[in-house]
């Protein structure tokens, strides 16, 4: 039976649902290089901070909330300014039931749309299911950084991986704001 995956905005009061399914990865995985789960408070701030230059995306079946996807700055020197670094979390009652594209492919059409022109996804290897997922979505491999974070008492390497939003040639200009998106989420 299909089920129906709603998309839509975070909101402040989702704070808690998300940390419900990240605390897991911290506490339990490689795949997030944070040592500490976040507080509520702290990752409120985290979503205010984040949501206001790139969306934030939340996935909902039945009304509960079931993953959320959101891009960050990849670096801060302004050259940069048109690349975001992507990510998506999913319930693990909830994987392989499309929430994770859902969400990584709205995410996508918005970044490109509000004129970003790269999309960075960055994987604890090893990692082939999230190596597929990003293949699946036409990123393309572009190195690995070894031994770059210790976690469990242990050096992981990442793979970093790209996804050009805009033509080569694409000259940027002003990045849009997240509220002259929101409309494109109906």
């Amino acid at each position: 039976m299909a089920v129906t995956i709603n998309l839509r905005f975070v909101k402040d009061q989702d704070a808690q649902s998300l940390l419900e399914i990240y605390a897991p990865i911290v506490l339990n995985t490689s795949i997030s290089f944070e040592t500490e789960v976040p507080t509520p408070e702290a990752f409120k701030v985290r979503i205010e901070q984040y949501s206001t230059a790139a969306p934030w995306l939340v996935a909902e079946i039945d009304n509960l909330v079931v993953g959320y996807a959101y891009a960050t700055a990849h670096r801060s020197r302004g050259a940069y300014r048109w690349s975001q670094e992507t990510t998506v979390y999913v319930h693990p009652d909830f994987r392989k039931m499309g929430v994770a594209r859902a969400l990584y492919s709205k995410l996508l059409e918005l970044l490109k749309h509000m004129g970003y022109t790269k999309a960075l996804g960055v994987i604890t290897i090893p990692n082939e299911a999230s190596i597929g997922f990003h293949q699946r979505l036409g990123f393309q491999h572009i190195g690995e950084m070894k031994n770059i974070g210790f976690k469990f008492n242990r050096w992981h390497t990442t793979s970093w991986w790209d996804l050009d939003l805009q033509a080569n040639d694409f000259i940027p200009g002003e990045i849009k704001s997240v509220e002259s998106i929101r409309h494109l989420l109906g």
